[in-house]
């Protein structure tokens, strides 16, 4: 009890001084965001009252806990871009990231799983190198390359989808699922990539342990003792290294997304940024902060649940 609650503490602090240094950052940059709103031709008594309007004429730290207060109580403010609440331009744009995340890490766990076993499992110099040399390929190539590389060979050459065609899950769930398939396996060969090396580490590492060989010395079959002791122990870490994953894989989104031409946050996100809409840019960068310390927080709650060692300490 004493554990979840300090995690909880340490959550809440860190996203206090996550939106606290966003804010300020976001207040220092250079551009005017009412210049961008009225345009060159404003007057400056135009300006002035725009400014007044926004609440850009308070103090720094009075804007901030201003916005904090808001923010806590789900009003996002509103686009200076779009005039729209910050808020329902989220929630257009949310469920679109969300599932291309969702597909991300589906991938990764179908496909990474079985290879990370296979690969720690089968003795064999040639398969140790040939996976070392293509992990360290897919570890090294960035995600938006990836997704460069897929619509050139999978699009235009191959002409398995459009690139730039999105389908919208409104119009056609199966043609929406299918469009997202390319930008979530870009999205996922790093991790998997990530994965299936870690996997195959803990696997070899649990083979040396002493419990194995006290287990080959009963009798028991190495494909037994791979079953019932070494993949369970193995797994506890890649666990943990997964449940991190759901945060990585949904800020390497935000340029898979550009690629695609996928609407979801992440191409609001650089959109807001060139537009100077800093209620958009906040949210969006506070959201993804709060997703990733969750995200740390619950990996290490189940890193807590499944290893009975953590527990004891």
């Amino acid at each position: 009890m004493k554990f979840f609650l300090k995690k909880t503490i340490t959550l809440i602090i860190t996203l206090f001084i996550v939106s606290l240094l966003a804010f300020f950052a976001f207040s220092i940059i250079p551009g005017d965001p009412t210049a961008k709103i009225l345009g060159m031709e404003a007057s400056q008594a135009q300006i002035d009252a725009l400014r007044i309007e926004l609440g850009l004429d308070q103090p720094v730290l009075v804007r901030y806990l201003d916005w904090l207060g808001n923010f806590v109580r789900g009003d996002f403010g509103t686009s200076y871009s779009y005039q729209l609440p910050v808020r329902q331009m989220l929630a257009d744009k949310l469920p679109i990231t969300a599932l291309l995340t969702l597909i991300s890490f589906l991938f990764t766990l179908v496909i990474a799983i079985p290879l990370g076993i296979y690969s720690g499992s089968v003795k064999s110099e040639w398969l140790d190198r040939v996976n070392a040399t293509i992990d360290q390929v897919f570890m090294s190539v960035p995600q938006f390359f990836i997704g460069i590389l897929m619509c050139f060979v999978l699009g235009i050459s191959m002409k398995w989808f459009i690139p730039g065609n999105y389908v919208s899950y409104s119009s056609s769930w199966s043609g929406f699922l299918y469009y997202m398939i390319f930008p979530a396996f870009s999205i996922a060969i790093p991790r998997i990539a990530m994965t299936v090396k870690m996997l195959r580490s803990s696997i070899l590492n649990e083979l040396g342990r002493d419990y194995v060989r006290t287990a080959h010395s009963r009798g028991c079959s190495r494909s037994v003792i791979l079953r019932r002791y070494v993949l369970r122990n193995a797994l506890i870490p890649v666990i943990t290294f997964l449940a991190i994953s759901m945060a990585e894989i949904m800020t390497g989104s935000i340029i898979v997304e550009q690629v695609f031409t996928v609407p979801g946050i992440g191409r609001l996100l650089l959109t807001s940024i060139g537009n100077r809409d800093f209620p958009v840019v906040l949210a969006i960068v506070v959201i993804l902060a709060a997703w990733i310390v969750l995200v740390n927080y619950l990996a290490d709650i189940i890193n807590q649940l499944v290893d009975p060692r953590l527990r004891l300490q």
